[in-house]
């Protein structure tokens, strides 16, 4: 009876793991029917909307070398002198959306193992140098651009930031001559903790900045703002935590993951409904993977086997032609070439 059962998990496995592949290969399918003549996908100029094409070609398994190394080509041609990977655009602060593009091609291009370690090295100094100082809230985080008309940090951007700088930490062994280029870490982190909610509901949960929502702040007696806390941006900082090398006996890291557990859906992104769906799975996926989760602790008892549960979900909303696109086109998800990138690489690292 015994074999008979683990007979049973063994071949529920190997089409779990049949239909995961499947899903992979008809979206990496779609992916390179989607590349343009150079190289780029979607649009030229954003670089990112090209890296995370190849990062999910990379981690495929899928014979994509001429897709993959075109993409490469394409986004080491977008970088700057000052090492960043963007495409300047007047009155932006000189770039558009520099640090996000860069911090995504970086990480991108490290996965590619197809980029010369000096486009990389220099791509690490323009994320260090992004970092802001000082002394108020902000400081320790990242915004869009390097160069500002204002102040302004946000936690998806920090933790894109926090998590290539962390994958690369090991170029910096190859770097000839000059002090080692890094992180303030615990700058970085202070800032990530100051966006997690310290009270009520939404203990733990984290929100993209102290501007949110737009309009209507309020603050507590203490003086200190509301915070905002919703799905994505409790994973980010989840994922923000872990690429400082915090671990789940963090309490910081903790309370985090008590949120996501109590908010777990995959219906919609929590406290924003379909807006940022895909990106949502994407960095659900990469946070509790980072941070070496396999099962959450339901409330009721049950035991929520995440991997399963969104590779049944991600499975169940791919089109035929392989792709994957949001009705919500707020943060662009309209676009079936993003979508499928950050579906694609939710599902490997679902394997």
């Amino acid at each position: 009876m015994r074999s008979l059962l683990l007979c049973m998990v063994l071949l529920a496995s190997a089409v779990a793991f049949a239909s995961v592949e499947e899903s992979i290969a008809k979206g990496a399918q779609f992916l390179i029917s989607r590349q343009e003549a150079d190289g780029h996908w979607s649009d030229e100029h954003m670089p990112a909307l090209t890296a995370l094409p190849v990062w999910a070609l990379v981690g495929s398994g899928v014979a994509a070398d001429g897709a993959i190394s075109a993409g490469v080509a394409f986004v080491l041609s977008t970088q700057r002198e000052d090492g960043g990977f963007y495409v300047p655009k007047p009155g932006r602060g000189g770039a558009g959306l520099g640090n996000y593009n860069t911090s995504v091609c970086l990480s991108s291009l490290y996965e590619s193992k197809k980029a010369p370690v000096s486009a990389m090295l220099k791509a690490r100094e323009f994320i260090a140098s992004s970092q802001l100082t000082g002394d108020d809230t902000m400081a320790g985080g990242f915004g869009y651009e390097k160069v500002s008309r204002r102040r302004y940090a946000d936690l998806s951007n920090t933790s894109y930031a926090m998590d290539a700088m962390n994958r690369t930490v090991s170029l910096e062994e190859l770097r000839a001559g000059g002090a080692r280029v890094d992180l303030n870490w615990k700058a970085a982190i202070a800032f990530v903790e100051n966006l997690q909610k310290k009270e009520g509901d939404g203990k733990g949960g984290a929100a993209y900045n102290e501007r949110t929502p737009h309009g209507g702040i309020s603050t507590n007696a203490a003086g200190r703002v509301n915070l905002r806390a919703y799905g994505s941006m409790s994973y980010a900082a989840v994922l923000s935590m872990c690429s400082a090398r915090l671990t789940r006996a963090d309490p910081r890291v903790r309370n985090a993951l008590e949120y996501c557990t109590k908010y777990w859906t995959l219906e919609e992104n929590p406290g924003m409904g379909s807006q940022g769906l895909y990106y949502y799975y994407d960095i659900l996926a990469r946070a509790l993977a980072a941070a070496g989760v396999e099962e959450l602790p339901a409330d009721d008892g049950r035991t929520i086997r995440w991997k399963q549960s969104l590779v049944a979900k991600l499975i169940s909303l791919q089109k035929e032609d392989g792709s994957w696109a949001n009705d919500n086109n707020r943060f662009w998800e309209a676009d079936p070439v993003l979508c499928t990138s950050f579906a694609m690489l939710a599902l490997e690292l679902c394997r």
